[in-house]
């Protein structure tokens, strides 16, 4: 990756939601600051990397923006120029208006995790499609959609009132968690990883247990994710391919992540009051203790698939089965999944259950399917060396 497109994954959603302030609309932010990346990558590799990039892509976008309204009209840029006449800045909490203005009850709810995803992570349509497991097209039609919806209903660019922020907290919950793992395992590209994103994900997490203190869901999101991001060292080999959860180096782990997100669970637990996300943030510390206790994440699996019962916690679920009770009763369970067949997390399980039952040849089919489904090269590349290895 480029250092402008590092800038990009890092700096699009703050600078979307900093013109979003400006001006009131998403379509001209959106625009706005697409325009001033593509004068960056223009500019940049022969004037070289502005000391702020940020501050460069805001006035650069700034400055589009109010091109733009100059010329719709000259009323609207004269209000538009008194707005912005003094220095840009961004605000605290611009990203977290952005994400609850995107995540509106009048939004159906995978319109509001796509349009945030797209917004704020600077996640291209393709990979958020990917996320969602539906076709590219279908997703940038449900894009277009939400955003003519917020425009036509003129949906306010605020952090909503204390009363309608639980019924609220569950998109923006989904949201960030799609973000952090778009950066903690990409959908697509070459890297295991983007720590920009997990970066900004934990960043967006923080501020909203600042938000809301009282809320488990949220401190539960923000422990799950410092948990995952705690082993993210380990989990990329000198060669840059993935390295599997078991074969990790527990040394290299960061205990201060860890510590930190386990002091969030036991918070979470004094309150009794468990939801789906602290559930997964407990599973996870379990995994840091040292050893894994994989009957207790067996445990912890069963509560999590009664409060989400769907096929994917269930082929999480069958990973533990498989530690617990050997991997045939595991890979009955992945077999009756049929509806997520299709995707290449199922065929990765699979395969490894048939790995383990000395299956190898069907071991290999699965791992190669497995390794054309995904969008990702370096995850691709590992696969397609564990099939080599079973045949």
């Amino acid at each position: 990756m480029t250092d402008i497109e590092r800038i990009f994954r890092a700096e699009y959603g703050r600078a979307v939601a900093v013109l979003v302030r400006y001006f009131g609309d998403i379509g001209l932010a959106e625009e706005a600051v697409q325009d001033a990346f593509v004068t960056a990558v223009r500019r940049w590799p022969e004037l070289g990397i502005p000391p702020s990039p940020a501050g460069w892509i805001i006035t650069t976008a700034r400055n589009r923006a109010i091109d733009h309204l100059r010329r719709e009209s000259e009323r609207p840029v004269r209000e538009a120029s008194a707005t912005v006449d003094t220095a840009v800045t961004e605000e605290p909490d611009d990203m977290l208006r952005l994400i609850f203005t995107c995540c509106h009850p009048a939004l159906a709810p995978a319109y509001r995790v796509a349009l945030t995803l797209r917004l704020l992570g600077g996640l291209g349509t393709g990979e958020i499609a990917r996320a969602f497991l539906v076709p590219e097209a279908t997703m940038a039609q449900r894009i277009s959609r939400a955003k003519a919806k917020i425009r036509d209903a003129g949906i306010p660019y605020r952090v909503p009132r204390d009363a309608d922020l639980p019924a609220r907290l569950g998109a923006v919950l989904a949201v960030l968690y799609l973000i952090f793992n778009e950066g903690y395992a990409p959908s697509g590209g070459a890297l295991v990883t983007r720590t920009e994103m997990t970066a900004e994900a934990i960043r967006l997490a923080r501020l909203l247990v600042v938000l809301m203190p009282d809320e488990p869901e949220a401190r539960g999101l923000l422990a799950l994710m410092l948990l995952i991001e705690s082993r993210r060292s380990a989990r990329v080999s000198a060669g840059g391919d993935p390295v599997p959860l078991a074969e990790q180096d527990r040394g290299r782990w960061d205990r201060e992540l860890i510590a930190e997100g386990q002091a969030l669970v036991r918070g979470c637990l004094r309150r009794g009051q468990p939801g789906p996300y602290q559930i997964q943030a407990a599973i996870n510390a379990v995994h840091a203790d040292g050893v894994t206790d994989w009957r207790q994440v067996l445990a912890l699996y069963d509560q999590l698939l009664a409060f989400t019962p769907t096929s994917v916690v269930a082929l999480h679920r069958a990973v533990a089965v498989a530690e617990v009770a050997g991997p045939g009763p595991a890979l009955r369970i992945v077999d009756g999944l049929i509806s997520i067949a299709g995707h290449h997390v199922w065929h990765v399980v699979r395969a490894e259950l048939l790995h383990r039952l000395g299956r190898r040849v069907e071991a290999a089919a699965e791992f190669r399917r497995a390794a054309e489904l995904t969008a990702n090269a370096a995850e691709r590349r590992f696969l397609l060396g564990r099939a080599d290895a079973d045949e």
